[in-house]
């Protein structure tokens, strides 16, 4: 059988993803993943202080320009690693 493409394996981890509930994932879990699936489909942050620009949005912003230097293949591939430990256990 051959191996599913890194597409296939990262749309799948994202509908696992959106099974979980918030509260069964660590805030810093749930950071991760925000920062990698945002590095992964729309490219590096940009950083963009607006009016409405809070705390949690803050901590979000920070998580994904902190991995920015990730190709969009690697934060696919760390999504995947993340959620297959969390299936794993």
């Amino acid at each position: 059988m051959a191996e599913k493409d890194l597409d296939t394996r990262f749309n799948e981890a994202v509908e696992i993803a959106m099974k979980m509930t918030q509260a069964s994932l660590p805030q810093d879990v749930q950071l991760r993943l925000y920062a990698f699936y945002k590095q992964a489909t729309f490219g590096t942050a940009v950083y963009n202080q607006s009016e409405n620009f809070d705390l949690r949005n803050a901590f979000k912003t920070n998580a994904w320009m902190q991995i920015s230097h990730l190709s969009t293949d690697e934060a696919k591939e760390n999504y995947i690693e993340i959620i297959n430990s969390l299936t794993s256990k």
